[in-house]
């Protein structure tokens, strides 16, 4: 077996390990919560803070599935050949990001990039904002 077909292999065990890990995470979270429905809430207090809880169990699903649905294109690419390809530049990703993030689609370098640009982005949509409501203040 090449080297290649060697990490190629170890980093589908990983993909595969990290999918069911969260797989029974996922369907532990959905079993536990059709069974807290299924307890007595006493007052007001009790109400809203189970229905807290329930916006955040909702929100780690989201982002579990979200996760999910990562792992499975990472899958699809590394049946591809196309797994651990900067989507971006075409290097490839270091394997020790791979292995902290096994979906990652960018190099350490071009997601660093992509993420100044989100941000700045997000403070000009803040400036624009703020500007936009200004003259409400100054009157």
């Amino acid at each position: 077996m090449t080297e290649a077909a060697i990490r190629q292999a170890d980093l589908k065990h990983i993909l595969s390990a990290r999918r069911g890990e969260i797989e029974r995470d996922v369907h532990g979270r959905i079993r536990d919560g059709r069974t807290d429905r299924l307890s007595d809430v006493r007052d007001i207090v009790e109400h809203s803070d189970a229905g807290i809880q329930g916006d955040i169990e909702l929100a780690l699903l989201q982002m579990r599935a979200e996760t999910l649905v990562r792992i499975d294109e990472a899958l699809v690419r590394l049946d591809a050949g196309a797994y651990g390809a900067c989507a971006e530049c075409g290097r490839e990703i270091s394997e020790g990001r791979l292995r902290a993030l096994p979906f990652a689609v960018r190099c350490q370098p071009c997601e660093g990039r992509r993420e100044r640009r989100q941000e700045r982005s997000r403070q000009r949509a803040h400036r624009d904002t703020f500007s936009l409501f200004s003259d409400v203040v100054d009157s």
